[in-house]
């Protein structure tokens, strides 16, 4: 089961190059999505946000095998099923392709409804735990709409 730790950094990342490599574009999507927000969503904060997000991915590989890697995979994976979600709404309100659904979609969200299912199956971490842990995670896309609140607020 040691290779489900390494799924996050490997779906995060091919995530990342959806939304700004190949095909692109996220980030002039986004301020097309959320015009209210659009001063706050620069490069600068793309780049620390994904290499923070990489980090995490790759303390979850680093710390595989303990109780510590297994809640932060949960923390990880809820992160990152709640993006998935986050752009699928995106894409319905616009009515436009989201740089970045197809790998939420594709890779996201089966990565976490496999990987729950597996660690809870085979008792790496309790339910409640796993449920705690998720919902840290799940909690992401409200602390970002805050962030992006209060930066575009403060840039205004």
């Amino acid at each position: 089961m040691n290779w489900l730790y390494g799924t996050p950094l490997i779906a995060a990342s091919l995530h990342i190059c959806e939304e700004f490599l190949f095909p692109g574009g996220f980030a002039a999507w986004d301020r097309r999505y959320r015009p209210a927000f659009a001063a706050s969503i620069t490069p600068r904060l793309h780049i620390i946000v994904n290499a923070l997000l990489l980090i995490l991915c790759y303390d979850v590989w680093a710390l595989r095998g303990s109780s510590w890697g297994t809640l932060l995979w949960f923390v990880v994976a809820a992160l990152l099923f709640t993006n998935a979600l986050w752009h699928v709404r995106g894409a319905w309100k616009t009515r436009s392709y989201s740089p970045g659904m197809v790998t939420g979609l594709a890779l996201y969200v089966p990565l976490t409804l496999v990987g729950a299912f597996m660690f809870v199956r085979h008792g790496a971490v309790p339910p409640v735990k796993a449920a705690l842990a998720f919902a840290v995670g799940a909690s992401y896309p409200l602390v970002s709409h805050w962030i992006h609140r209060r930066r575009s607020r403060r840039m205004a």
